[in-house]
C-alpha cells in the first residue's frame, strides 16, 4: 500500500512539474512573440502598431540622438526621431533581423529578454548590413499582455 502511495505523489509531483513548466514555456514564447510583433510593425513601417506593444511609461536608449527617450509616449517620440535621423543621413528600408534569443528570464509580471539582431537598410542607395548587434528588452505583463518597458540597442 505504501508503494502505490508513494507512486501516486511522485506521479502528482512530476505532472505538476510538467505544468509548470508548460506554464513557463508559454510565458516566454509570450515574450517572444511581443518583442517579433514590435520589430515586425517596425520593418513594416509601423510606427503606430510598434508603439502599442510599448507600455506608456518606457525608456529606450539607442545608437542615433539624442540617443535617449523616456516617460510618457517614449515608443512614438523614438520613431519619430528615427524618422528624421533616416531622412537626415539618406536611410531608407530599413529592416531588423532577430536571432535566436539568447535570454528570456521571467520573473513575476517582468520579462528580461537578450536577443542578437542585425539592422539592413539601404543609405543614400547603398545596401548597409549592421551585423553584430544585440537587443535588450524589459517588459511587464498587464491587461493586455507583455509590453515592452524598456530596451536597448547595442551596435556591434
Amino acid at each position: 500500500m505504501h508503494r502505490v502511495l508513494i507512486a501516486f505523489a511522485l506521479a502528482m509531483l512530476l505532472q505538476g512539474t510538467t505544468t509548470a513548466q508548460e506554464k513557463g514555456a508559454q510565458e516566454k514564447s509570450a515574450v517572444v512573440a511581443s518583442v517579433h510583433k514590435f520589430v515586425d510593425a517596425f520593418d513594416k513601417g509601423d510606427a503606430k502598431t510598434a508603439a502599442t506593444m510599448c507600455a506608456n511609461e518606457t525608456s529606450i536608449i539607442d545608437e542615433f540622438p539624442p540617443n535617449e527617450w523616456h516617460g510618457a509616449g517614449a515608443c512614438a517620440k523614438w520613431a519619430n526621431d528615427y524618422d528624421a535621423d533616416a531622412k537626415k543621413e539618406g536611410v531608407t528600408d530599413g529592416g531588423v533581423t532577430l536571432g535566436s534569443v539568447r535570454h528570456v528570464d521571467i520573473t513575476g509580471d517582468r520579462a528580461y529578454v537578450v536577443v542578437p539582431a542585425e539592422y539592413t537598410f539601404k543609405q543614400k542607395g547603398k545596401a548597409v548590413k549592421e551585423t553584430g548587434s544585440t537587443m535588450t528588452l524589459v517588459l511587464r505583463k498587464g491587461a493586455s499582455g507583455w509590453r515592452i518597458i524598456a530596451w536597448t540597442w547595442t551596435r556591434g
